[in-house]
């Protein structure tokens, strides 16, 4: 007499999960497919109105030491908390270094020069432009990693262009002594005019006061067709421990007292008026919103809205 077998739904799925495994070892093993690395795009670009802007990725660096560069006046306990709340980890950090490319249809302009020219301009050729091509660089400030770029062997990098930057930042700087600023801005002195707050880049692209980090650091409002973009430079330097917590002093902030009410002001605008903002050292692509978190703000990554 035959008997019957019952499975039970957990050995029918045992019994089936080890059929492929089965046939698998009646095949020969293939050779694992090589490790590629981790990759990041050299551009990411969208579309504001009539514009088209693009951001840069002029190449990134690993710190450690990190409470040495951010919030150097709090207490490494809560350092280390506001960290792991953000799963990010307290002792490094990774910085970028975004310049930013807005295309009027009548300029071609670039937002700040990275580190050295060369990975500027390799970042620049992927995104689909040459050098000979820009027609106005504009300097949000000069520290050595915004203006970097400019010159290529004691050569100007982009030939064609004229120079704008903050006249507060400029005269700062220009009696300062300052080896980066005599190489690489200074020689291009005769080609570059300087703005007050509210000046004109060009239609649509204004200036907006932004002093603290540096004694003349400026933001730029980029409009067209009634939408607004903010393009804040170094107004925050991290996404967590600057942006979300703006009272946080940073190293790099020369008064760090402005640059934090710098902070806030700028922040609470883009918050309150939902105005998304192009960062130079956030997260690559570097666009995104911010909104209100406790006694601070919160870094919200743009996603798709922009190919809407």
């Amino acid at each position: 007499m035959k008997s019957d077998i019952l499975l039970t739904r957990r050995q029918a799925l045992i019994t089936g999960a080890s059929l492929p495994l089965a046939a698998a070892s009646a095949t020969p093993a293939l050779a694992a497919a090589e490790m590629q690395g981790a990759y990041t795009p050299a551009f990411s670009r969208f579309t504001l109105g009539d514009f088209e802007i693009t951001t840069l990725l002029a190449g990134t660096t690993i710190a450690g030491d990190v409470q040495g560069i951010f919030g150097t006046n709090v207490s490494s306990e809560e350092f280390a908390d506001v960290s792991a709340r953000n799963f990010i980890p307290a002792d490094q950090t990774e910085f970028y270094f975004t310049p930013t490319l807005v295309n009027t249809g009548q300029d071609l302009i670039l937002f700040d020069t990275g580190l050295n020219a060369a990975q500027l301009i390799q970042a620049l050729n992927a995104s689909g432009y040459t050098a000979e091509q820009i027609d106005v660089v504009v300097i949000t400030h000069m520290h050595f990693d915004h203006i970097g770029g400019l010159m290529a062997d004691g050569t100007p990098t982009f030939p064609n262009a004229r120079y704008v930057t903050g006249s507060v930042e400029y005269n700062h700087w220009n009696g300062a002594e300052d080896a980066a600023f005599e190489s690489n801005v200074r020689p291009l002195a005769e080609k570059m005019s300087f703005l007050e707050d509210g000046g004109s880049v060009a239609p649509g692209i204004t200036a907006v006061a932004a002093f603290g980090h540096t004694p003349g650091h400026m933001a730029f409002m980029i409009e067209s067709q009634g939408q607004s973009v903010l393009l804040f430079g170094d107004t925050a330097n991290h996404y967590v421990w600057s942006l979300g917590y703006p009272d946080w002093e940073v190293r790099f902030d020369m008064d760090k007292t402005a640059a934090a009410t710098t902070r806030r002001r700028l922040l609470d605008m883009l918050a309150s008026d939902r105005i998304p903002f192009i960062g130079y050292h956030m997260p690559f692509p570097a666009l995104g919103y911010v909104e209100r978190r406790d006694s601070g703000f919160r870094y919200v990554p743009a996603s798709y809205q922009f190919r809407l």
